[in-house]
């Protein structure tokens, strides 16, 4: 009985350690990191979140296997020095694939436009995947016939999954091409339209302005053809159709035009102001001379406000400056017992 006395003194203590280490230790150095906001601290304690009570425990029981008071099996010791190694060598190819992933994260948010779930998903299976062959290295595995059997066996599972590897290709090809960023504001083939917010390795996410979420499969999205409203760049032009009267003075109507277009662009784009709007007349209409203003904007969602306002501040300073917005007249002509009236009907569209 007392052999198996020093064994478990091992463990426990590996148990209390690890508990000490997890709940007190770890939290606190989590909190100073924190609050002094060391660069990638937070990555390197999610990382190692669970791992220390781990490592711990794993050399209590290390300890208790191969204490000189324990007399067991000399095969069976191996093959519990085998699994104590698997489970530290996994733990540590664990640990570096989560600060493989984390670290990515950071880099590619500081790329305007790539996704970084993507890339970092990627990476954390390869750190995974070389790992695993490491290890199983290490305990005494060939691991050349298992690599010869996967790259004989990926054939099949790549026929069972191709829509799934069509996916992850495809969006690749997105990201590779960057004909689609995260950010950008994209309008599909078939009417939808929104915020692009994340890139996987399955599908595209996109957010519209409702809040709505659309998930759109990358193969769908890489053969379809789409708008990207922030290529090649975010700033667009926004069009505006206007008509004014036949007996408008139309120098005087440009210049009023492009006056509130300008105190539009002031308070939604003053940085493009320097592009300064423009109108050009263009059809001798009905009831109308119509012509159409060219204004800059930041991006495609900002055409809503800029719409509003321009609306807005347009019919107030035409009213001002006596300019009218016609609406159509039709006159219709009615016979009544042999003779003919006419009667004037005003339609305002």
């Amino acid at each position: 009985m007392q052999q198996w006395i020093l064994p478990l003194v091992f463990i426990l203590v590996g148990l209390l350690a690890g508990l000490i280490g997890e709940k007190v230790i770890f939290k606190r150095l989590r909190k100073f990191v924190a609050q002094t906001q060391i660069p990638g601290g937070e990555i390197i304690f999610q990382a190692l979140h669970r791992m220390t009570f781990l490592w711990f425990v794993l050399a209590g029981f290390y300890g208790a296997i191969f204490s000189s008071h324990l007399n067991i099996n000399g095969d069976l010791k191996t093959a519990l020095q085998k699994i104590i190694t698997i489970l530290f060598l996994y733990s540590v190819t664990l640990v570096l694939a989560r600060l493989t992933a984390g670290f990515i994260s950071i880099f590619i948010q500081r790329t305007e436009g790539v996704p970084a779930s993507l890339i970092s998903n990627l990476a954390k299976i390869a750190v995974l995947t070389l790992g695993t062959l490491i290890l199983l290295q290490t305990v005494g595995v060939e691991v050349t016939p298992i690599v010869t059997t996967l790259g004989v066996g990926g054939l099949a599972v790549g026929l069972a999954l191709q829509d799934t590897l069509a996916n992850l290709f495809s969006g690749f090809y997105l990201v590779i091409s960057k004909q689609v960023r995260n950010g950008d504001y994209v309008k599909l083939d078939d009417g939808y339209e929104g915020y692009v917010t994340d890139i996987t390795w399955r599908n595209t996410t996109i957010k519209e302005f409702s809040n709505n979420v659309i998930i759109v499969p990358n193969s769908r999205l890489s053969s379809a053809i789409f708008i990207n409203y922030h290529l090649p760049v975010k700033e667009i032009t926004l069009i505006m159709n206007v008509g004014v009267g036949y007996d408008s003075d139309l120098e005087h109507v440009e210049r009023v035009t492009v006056e509130v277009a300008k105190e539009v662009m002031q308070e939604i784009a003053p940085e493009l102001i320097e592009n300064e709007p423009n109108i050009r007349f263009h059809t001798f209409n009905d009831f109308s001379i119509d012509f159409k203003l060219y204004m800059r904007v930041n991006e495609y969602f900002d055409q809503r406000i800029a719409k509003h306002l321009f609306i807005k501040k347009l019919h107030k300073r035409y009213q001002q400056e006596g300019i009218q917005i016609p609406f159509p007249i039709r006159d219709i002509y009615v016979h009544n017992n042999g003779t003919e009236n006419s009667v004037g009907l005003t339609h305002r569209q």
